[in-house]
């Protein structure tokens, strides 16, 4: 039985929320350059691929995966960004949830696998609660879901980008995107150490590339990636059985 939003009929839809507790996940990625050797989608190909995984072990419904993110900061050095403004993006999520609210969510999974989409998310889970009292949202950001993902995915800098990490996932993945007689040469360092601003892709990068591809491999991406499929299950799940500490009403004052 799919549990893909976009296959799902109208009158079968109650029954999946149902069974998944009001539960859904909204995958976001981002179309934005990757360095010379990935596709400029990997961002959302992650997001997709991930989430499609986890719906199916855990029966949570997924609604169609954004492939456009707040990628501003990757600058127009490089063609192949195709960037969202931040508020932009608050107000496309925000919308989103309205709907799905009014379609029977109540607890929403914001699925991130873009890091600097992270703050606009974060504004429009403020909005979203502080609008529909019975509904939780949750922003998971892909790359620091749980300490075992964190490190493997920093481990070449505090900042990074198509680096040994994300080149390993899709060689694993969606080795199509990949070019890999390109890899021994896109390597390029953390240059942000010690930096009191944070600067765009074009003032510390020379290629679009933070860390070393060239260390990857299909093999690190196919551990890397069942970490992750079995990480983000784990939090959906505790996610469908959490109840609000507290039950006061959003909209009522407290009595006197």
């Amino acid at each position: 039985m799919t549990m893909q939003w976009s296959e799902t009929t109208w009158d079968e839809l109650p029954a999946k929320l149902a069974a998944a507790s009001g539960t859904a996940m909204l995958p976001i990625g981002a179309t934005e350059q990757h360095g010379p050797h990935m596709g400029c989608g990997m961002d959302y190909i992650l997001a997709d691929i991930l989430c499609r995984e986890v719906a199916e072990s855990t029966g949570v419904p997924m609604l169609p995966t954004m492939p456009y993110g707040c990628s501003v900061g990757h600058s127009r050095r490089w063609p192949g960004t195709i960037a969202l403004s931040p508020i932009t993006l608050i107000n496309l999520v925000k919308e989103i949830g309205d709907w799905a609210y009014h379609s029977g969510v109540r607890r929403l999974f914001i699925i991130n696998s873009h890091v600097t989409n992270a703050a606009p998310l974060r504004c429009a889970l403020e909005m979203l609660r502080s609008e529909h009292d019975d509904m939780m949202v949750a922003v998971i950001n892909t790359a620091t879901m749980s300490p075992r993902v964190k490190q493997f995915h920093h481990a070449d800098g505090d900042d990074w980008h198509a680096n040994d990490a994300e080149t390993s996932l899709m060689l694993e993945k969606a080795p199509h995107i990949v070019r890999t007689d390109k890899l021994t040469l896109s390597d390029d360092p953390d240059r942000t150490d010690d930096l009191v601003f944070a600067h765009p892709v074009n003032r510390t990068s020379l290629n679009g590339v933070t860390g070393q591809p060239s260390i990857s491999s299909a093999e690190k991406g196919a551990e890397w990636f069942a970490w992750m499929v079995e990480d983000l299950s784990e939090l959906i799940r505790r996610g469908q059985a959490e109840q609000p500490p507290l039950p006061h009403s959003y909209f009522s004052h407290a009595a006197a």
